[in-house]
């Protein structure tokens, strides 16, 4: 007995170590890039850096849940902890921005591969009534990477090398990939499917061309150009493909059959909404602080340490009572909270305190950290290990997908009211804002734009930066009540320590 609880523990810190380095990437790397872009050039194309990373993680999360319950969780985590570190060790030797891009794809292919199937091994690993611990634990891991991967990017940076934000992933992958290939024994018995291959391309098409398309309106192309309508034409099609092929499919990438299950369909609703909200919030209180409240932009991993403390500990919290009260009397509490967050911070304004915003912050993270681990586990619960992976790496694609289209969506909200407020000052003053800088908050609010503008100017910008993201908060308010809505169409299951199920 003592030598399987040592098994498990080496094989959960093989886990978490890998959480750890997938969720803190793309963090130091957003730190970094500014040094990137300095040493490599390509300032017109740096977004794709970002881009390729995000496209190939959110194809590669459905495809690679199925082939893990077709054919294993082991091997298909190891691969995709093979594919990320291969891809760090090419992005730490490139030489332009485009290699760099490239190699990122690599490097979220590997990423799409291990956060959903190793919320899945834990599933497999542990009996229902420690699931909810251990989902919480995973859940705090990915809350605090959060916070030590902008520090961690901002240090090697400025005292190593920007090359060094994607090497230091080897020594942590090499760990994680012993641990599990040494200590990790799964079942042999899995059901023999046969692989989606339709299924699969035209997902990994319609995914490439909204997230392209999402990416580049607005910024590249304007949204009624004929390479951005192309690209939406492109994803309404293969998507209608590929919705027709997984209806008559005899073993399908998504299985909709899965959707027929209420818990799961409502627990992908709420996780997609979730996503929307706290990208929100990740994306606009620091802007918020740097530009309007003068706080440091050197210091960006910590503008989000309150927030992410109240994730850590939310997810904890919500594991541990979802067992004992159920998923949807949990989830209750914790969207309520975060509405509230929500509507908080859509009061904000030039002249909030520091000190309100801080505690703003917090509240929306105790309602946000509940949902990493309580809406996992909802998910899966209904299933059985021939379909977990595929369940959670559905629920993990929604929420990706969710995040991408609030980035997009929010992003021309509040770009769009930033820049008709600055246009009005303009025609009101001698000093003129023009150029692509009306619509740029970071730079048009840097310390060098701040000191070539008078001061009555200067409180102007800062007030209308301060309304346009109250603005944005309060649109965002609706994918909030929605999280909320669909929270009341989860079931109420517990789960027990002797794996008996409840419904009340």
């Amino acid at each position: 007995m003592k030598q399987l609880q040592r098994r498990q523990n080496l094989v959960v810190t093989g886990l978490l170590l890998s959480i750890l380095m997938a969720s803190m990437d793309n963090t130091i790397v957003a730190t970094a890039m500014g040094t990137i872009v300095g040493d490599l050039g390509g300032l017109d194309k740096f977004i794709w850096v970002t881009s390729a990373y995000m496209v190939a993680e959110m194809a590669g999360m459905p495809i690679f849940g199925k082939l893990s319950d077709m054919f294993g969780r082991k091997r298909f985590f190891m691969m995709g902890l093979i594919f990320f570190m291969f891809g760090s060790i090419l992005c730490g030797t490139a030489q332009t921005i485009e290699q760099l891009s490239v190699y990122r794809a690599i490097q979220g292919i590997g990423g799409g591969a291990l956060i959903p199937i190793t919320f899945t091994i834990i599933i497999d690993l542990f009996p229902p009534g420690k699931r909810g611990k251990m989902s919480g634990l995973f859940g705090a891991v990915f809350g605090l990477s959060s916070i030590f991967g902008p520090l961690l990017g901002a240090y090697i940076t400025d005292y190593i090398s920007w090359h060094w934000i994607f090497y230091i992933n080897l020594p942590i992958g090499v760990l994680s990939l012993m641990l599990i290939a040494l200590f990790y024994k799964e079942s042999h018995e899995r059901k023999k499917q046969k692989i989606d291959w339709m299924g699969s391309i035209t997902l990994v098409g319609a995914i490439v061309c909204l997230l392209f398309a999402l990416e580049l309106g607005g910024n590249e192309y304007t949204w009624d150009s004929t390479v951005i309508l192309s690209l939406f034409a492109g994803f309404f099609i293969l998507f209608s493909i590929f919705f027709i092929t997984e209806k008559s499919a005899e073993d399908p990438v998504i299985s909709f059959s899965m959707f027929k299950d209420r818990l799961f369909a409502s627990s992908t609703i709420v996780g997609l909404f979730y996503g929307v909200s706290f990208i929100v919030g990740i994306v606009y209180i620091p802007i918020f602080i740097q530009g309007v409240t003068g706080g440091s932009a050197t210091n960006s991993g910590l503008i989000l340490l309150p927030m992410m403390l109240g994730v850590v500990v939310s997810s904890q919290i919500g594991a541990t009572a979802a067992p004992k009260l159920g998923f949807r009397n949990v989830m209750l509490i914790f969207a309520v909270i975060l509405l509230i967050g929500m509507y908080l911070l859509s009061t904000v304004s030039a002249e909030t305190s520091r000190f309100a915003v801080t505690l703003y912050m917090i509240i929306i993270g105790l309602g946000t950290g509940a949902s990493f681990s309580v809406i996992n586990m909802a998910a899966i619960h209904s299933f059985g290990p021939e379909s977990r992976g595929s369940a959670t790496s559905t629920v993990s694609f929604l929420r990706q997908l969710g995040m991408s289209l609030g980035i997009t969506i929010y992003g021309i909200i509040q770009r769009s009211n930033f820049s008709d407020q600055i246009q009005e000052i303009s025609s009101g003053n001698n000093h003129m804002i023009t150029g692509g800088a009306q619509n740029d908050t970071r730079s048009i609010l840097s310390e060098q734009a701040r000191k070539t503008m008078p001061e009555p100017l200067l409180d102007k910008i800062i007030d209308a930066l301060a309304e346009s993201i109250s603005y944005t908060f309060t649109w965002a308010l609706i994918p909030s009540v929605l999280a909320l809505f669909f929270v009341f169409f989860l079931t109420n299951d517990r789960i027990s320590s002797n794996d008996t199920q409840q419904e009340s």
